[in-house]
């Protein structure tokens, strides 16, 4: 690698979350580089600085255009093909969620809504149906709150970031309010 020390040191840390993290230890590593990079790179400085093979290299960033992680750049007077993550790192975390929620929740909860569309035939089916009944609705809920949460500016986001646990204190002050209107629902009520 003819890259510094810190540099290296991350580079190879993300290698080795990488294969926590479900991908390969080759696309964690050009990532990072990526990521640390100050202007965009193409397959063969990339190759150059993490020596590895160009196939690897290739493959690699096949690997992390498919999860939108990289941004595609043509330089002019250049045709080879740059490549550069994005900077705002909202928007890498934004799009990693939801890339993993297409990928492991998503057909989940579609084969969560078929099995429980066939009625249970035994004691031990009903208690199985009753068992996948209850993840379904807890994803649900779960996807639902990202759906809801995906669509919160990040200014507003990160508000919401920092008051972590205080946040209860807001529920409950809504539920003492609900207490004194009565508990009924009300236009000056704030809405769940």
């Amino acid at each position: 690698m003819n890259i510094g020390e810190k540099q290296k040191a991350f580079i190879l840390h993300f290698g080795e979350m990488g294969s926590r993290w479900g991908i390969n230890r080759t696309v964690g590593q050009i990532y990072a580089l990526l990521f640390l990079s100050s202007h965009p790179l193409n397959a063969e400085d990339i190759t150059h600085k993490l020596g590895l093979s160009r196939s690897n290299i290739s493959m690699g960033l096949k690997e992390l255009q498919s999860w939108n992680l990289v941004r595609l750049k043509h330089l002019d007077g250049d045709r080879r093909d740059y490549f550069t993550t994005p900077e705002d790192q909202w928007e890498i975390i934004r799009t990693l969620v939801n890339e993993r929620k297409k990928r492991e929740v998503d057909p989940t909860l579609t084969f969560l809504r078929e099995a429980l569309m066939e009625d249970p035939a035994t004691e031990e089916d009903a208690h199985a149906h009753a068992r996948m009944a209850e993840m379904h609705e807890l994803i649900e809920l779960l996807t639902g709150w990202y759906d809801d949460v995906s669509r919160i500016e990040t200014e507003r986001l990160i508000q919401l970031f920092k008051l972590g646990s205080r946040i209860q204190k807001i529920v409950e002050f809504k539920d003492k309010f609900k207490i004194i209107q009565g508990g009924k629902d009300s236009t000056t009520e704030m809405k769940d």
